[in-house]
Protein backbone atom coordinates (compact mmCIF):
# COMPACT_ATOMS: atom_id res chain seq x y z
CA UNK A 1 0.00 0.00 0.00
CA UNK A 2 1.30 3.70 -1.14
CA UNK A 3 0.20 6.33 1.56
CA UNK A 4 0.58 9.97 0.23
CA UNK A 5 -0.30 12.72 2.22
CA UNK A 6 -0.31 16.26 0.89
CA UNK A 7 -0.91 19.27 2.30
CA UNK A 8 -2.63 22.37 1.25
CA UNK A 9 -5.68 23.87 0.19
CA UNK A 10 -7.92 21.30 -2.64
CA UNK A 11 -8.89 22.95 -5.43
CA UNK A 12 -11.13 21.29 -7.93
CA UNK A 13 -10.27 20.67 -11.62
CA UNK A 14 -13.01 22.13 -13.21
CA UNK A 15 -13.91 22.93 -17.07
CA UNK A 16 -11.32 24.14 -19.35
CA UNK A 17 -11.75 27.22 -21.21
CA UNK A 18 -10.43 28.35 -24.65
CA UNK A 19 -9.57 32.10 -24.68
CA UNK A 20 -9.76 34.40 -27.76
CA UNK A 21 -6.10 33.20 -29.19
CA UNK A 22 -7.85 29.76 -28.87
CA UNK A 23 -5.16 28.84 -26.15
CA UNK A 24 -7.07 26.20 -23.50
CA UNK A 25 -6.76 26.27 -20.34
CA UNK A 26 -7.77 25.73 -16.82
CA UNK A 27 -10.83 27.35 -15.68
CA UNK A 28 -9.61 27.10 -11.94
CA UNK A 29 -6.05 28.91 -11.23
CA UNK A 30 -5.89 27.31 -8.18
CA UNK A 31 -5.91 23.96 -9.73
CA UNK A 32 -2.34 24.14 -11.39
CA UNK A 33 -0.55 24.72 -7.60
CA UNK A 34 -2.75 21.95 -5.74
CA UNK A 35 -2.25 19.32 -8.55
CA UNK A 36 1.60 20.23 -8.76
CA UNK A 37 1.72 19.62 -4.75
CA UNK A 38 -0.20 16.37 -5.40
CA UNK A 39 2.61 15.33 -8.00
CA UNK A 40 5.40 16.24 -5.82
CA UNK A 41 4.37 14.04 -2.93
CA UNK A 42 3.41 11.16 -5.14
CA UNK A 43 7.44 11.61 -6.54
CA UNK A 44 8.65 11.13 -2.81
CA UNK A 45 6.18 8.39 -1.94
CA UNK A 46 6.31 6.29 -5.01
CA UNK A 47 9.60 3.81 -5.66
CA UNK A 48 7.59 2.48 -8.87
CA UNK A 49 4.84 3.20 -10.61
CA UNK A 50 1.92 0.21 -10.03
CA UNK A 51 1.38 -2.16 -13.09
CA UNK A 52 -2.12 -3.30 -12.46
CA UNK A 53 -5.11 -2.30 -11.34
CA UNK A 54 -5.46 -0.14 -8.27
CA UNK A 55 -7.53 0.22 -5.98
CA UNK A 56 -7.42 4.26 -4.83
CA UNK A 57 -9.44 5.97 -1.58
CA UNK A 58 -8.95 9.63 -1.08
CA UNK A 59 -9.90 11.52 1.95
CA UNK A 60 -9.97 15.27 1.69
CA UNK A 61 -9.36 17.24 4.19
CA UNK A 62 -11.41 21.17 3.82
CA UNK A 63 -11.47 23.65 6.64
CA UNK A 64 -14.49 24.54 8.65
CA UNK A 65 -16.25 28.32 7.40
CA UNK A 66 -16.03 30.87 10.20
CA UNK A 67 -20.21 30.13 10.41
CA UNK A 68 -19.98 27.11 12.18
CA UNK A 69 -18.06 28.77 15.18
CA UNK A 70 -19.35 29.75 18.17
CA UNK A 71 -18.95 33.77 19.06
CA UNK A 72 -17.76 35.38 22.19
CA UNK A 73 -16.93 32.53 25.05
CA UNK A 74 -18.17 29.88 22.67
CA UNK A 75 -15.73 31.33 20.41
CA UNK A 76 -13.84 28.45 19.03
CA UNK A 77 -15.91 25.98 19.45
CA UNK A 78 -18.37 24.52 16.88
CA UNK A 79 -22.13 25.46 16.88
CA UNK A 80 -24.66 22.30 17.15
CA UNK A 81 -26.55 23.23 14.38
CA UNK A 82 -22.78 22.86 12.14
CA UNK A 83 -22.94 20.22 9.46
CA UNK A 84 -20.83 17.27 10.18
CA UNK A 85 -19.34 17.08 6.70
CA UNK A 86 -18.58 19.78 4.03
CA UNK A 87 -21.33 18.65 1.89
CA UNK A 88 -21.57 21.51 -0.62
CA UNK A 89 -18.81 22.70 -3.01
CA UNK A 90 -16.21 21.72 -4.50
CA UNK A 91 -17.57 19.01 -6.09
CA UNK A 92 -16.00 15.42 -4.67
CA UNK A 93 -15.73 14.47 -8.38
CA UNK A 94 -13.87 17.84 -9.87
CA UNK A 95 -11.56 17.45 -6.15
CA UNK A 96 -11.02 13.75 -7.43
CA UNK A 97 -10.10 14.57 -11.22
CA UNK A 98 -7.46 17.05 -9.65
CA UNK A 99 -6.19 14.26 -7.19
CA UNK A 100 -5.90 11.63 -10.47
CA UNK A 101 -3.92 13.73 -13.08
CA UNK A 102 -1.38 14.60 -10.22
CA UNK A 103 -0.46 10.86 -9.21
CA UNK A 104 -0.44 10.36 -12.83
CA UNK A 105 2.24 13.29 -13.15
CA UNK A 106 4.11 11.88 -10.13
CA UNK A 107 4.33 8.27 -11.11
CA UNK A 108 1.94 6.11 -9.10
CA UNK A 109 0.70 4.55 -12.37
CA UNK A 110 1.07 4.67 -16.04
CA UNK A 111 -2.90 6.18 -16.55
CA UNK A 112 -5.38 6.60 -13.94
CA UNK A 113 -7.60 4.39 -16.13
CA UNK A 114 -5.85 1.57 -14.08
CA UNK A 115 -7.92 3.01 -11.30
CA UNK A 116 -11.02 -0.07 -10.86
CA UNK A 117 -12.05 1.44 -7.46
CA UNK A 118 -12.52 4.79 -6.17
CA UNK A 119 -13.25 6.04 -2.50
CA UNK A 120 -13.70 9.43 -2.10
CA UNK A 121 -14.33 11.99 1.37
CA UNK A 122 -15.00 14.93 1.96
CA UNK A 123 -14.24 15.81 5.70
CA UNK A 124 -13.68 18.79 7.96
CA UNK A 125 -10.08 19.16 9.38
CA UNK A 126 -8.05 21.82 11.08
CA UNK A 127 -5.07 21.15 8.33
CA UNK A 128 -6.87 21.06 4.78
CA UNK A 129 -5.30 18.98 2.51
CA UNK A 130 -5.61 15.02 1.43
CA UNK A 131 -5.22 11.92 3.11
CA UNK A 132 -4.62 9.34 -0.56
CA UNK A 133 -4.01 5.66 -0.42
CA UNK A 134 -3.38 3.39 -3.49
CA UNK A 135 -3.11 -0.57 -3.54
CA UNK A 136 -2.92 -2.74 -6.18
CA UNK A 137 -5.88 -5.24 -6.29
CA UNK A 138 -6.01 -9.14 -7.52
CA UNK A 139 -9.62 -10.94 -8.43
CA UNK A 140 -9.38 -13.72 -6.28
CA UNK A 141 -10.84 -16.48 -8.50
Amino acid sequence: MIKITVDGLPAPQGSKVRNRAGAIYESNKAVGPWREAVRAETQRAVDRPLTGAVMAQIWFRLARPRGHYGTGRNAGAVRASAPDFPHGKPDVDKLARAVLDGLTAGGAWTDDAQVVTLEVHKVYAEKTGADIRLQEVAVIR
